[in-house]
């Protein structure tokens, strides 16, 4: 079968890899970019089918850049999964923990650690751009004496060695990415649909325009603000709700939403994860 490309945040081994192949099976061919502008670009102009994007962690909450961006561009929202972050010590070559004193990694993943480094205090935790950068710098520049905190596969993908499995504070640790497509695809099951809106900073206008949902029994599974960014105290409100536009009673609390709001858009409906994290 054809191979699918999907467009994804980081180096090759980046846990947004991971879920792109989550998201496509087999037949992913996974298309690494250099930011998050530049995934959205490449799903916009047709270069990859699909692109991956995380949108909240269950430690370090929302990433914020993206939900500006489903915003500002116009990408559908059409699946979502949730991923277990599993961080590994990963070096060139099978080593014990007392010969490294430098572990690279993003300063996320390296806050998330912090109990390991804590255990070994002579281990000084380097901030890295990338998870899976960090080892793919190591592979190319043959450091014997550090390691990197990244995903099980990047040590796969650059054959390095994991040195340590697991090694995060919080097993509990997991993402919840999206999958984005130019176009609306049809669902099936159990679905959530996406969507932001402002209103005016008035008395009560937030709880008017969250209980069209409530008036018609419809569950809200988020919520996050974000300012605009050219009216102060003013903010665009993402929710998340169970139902398919498709729905009449969506349908009809989207129009009553659309009645109290003077700026809807809705981001997509898409089959809702059964995944229990």
């Amino acid at each position: 079968m054809a191979k699918i490309k999907v467009a994804f945040q980081g180096e090759r081994g980046a846990f947004s890899e991971v879920a792109s192949k989550k998201f496509i099976g087999k037949n992913a061919m996974p298309v690494a970019c250099s930011s998050f502008a530049s995934l959205f670009d490449m799903v916009e102009k047709g270069k990859t089918k699909y692109g991956v994007i995380p949108i909240e962690n269950s430690l370090i909450g929302s990433i914020h850049k993206n939900y500006d961006l489903l915003l500002e561009r116009n990408l559908k929202v059409i699946g979502e999964t949730y991923l277990r972050i599993n961080h590994c010590l990963i070096a060139a070559k099978k080593v014990p923990v007392s010969k490294i004193q430098r572990v690279f990694s993003h300063p996320a993943a390296l806050d998330q650690c912090r109990d390991f480094f804590d255990a070994h205090p002579t281990v000084a935790p380097i901030s890295y751009y990338d998870t899976a950068g960090a080892v793919k710098m190591l592979s190319e520049s043959g450091l014997y004496n550090a390691g990197a905190i990244a995903s099980p596969y990047a040590a796969e993908i650059y054959k390095m060695h994991i040195i340590r499995k697991s090694i995060e504070d919080e097993k509990s640790n997991f993402t919840r990415f999206l999958l984005l497509a130019k176009k609306e695809v049809v669902v099936k099951g159990k679905t959530k649909t996406s969507i932001v809106f402002s209103m005016k900073n008035e008395p009560g206008v937030l709880y008017k325009a969250l209980s069209v949902f409530a008036l018609r029994d419809i569950d809200l599974s988020k919520i996050e603000s974000r300012p605009l960014r050219k009216k102060a105290w003013e903010y665009h409100f993402y929710v998340d709700i169970e139902g398919s536009v498709k729905e009449e009673r969506v349908k009809k609390a989207l129009d009553h939403l659309g009645e109290i709001t003077h700026f809807i858009k809705i981001l997509g409906s898409y089959k809702m994860s059964s995944e229990k994290v």
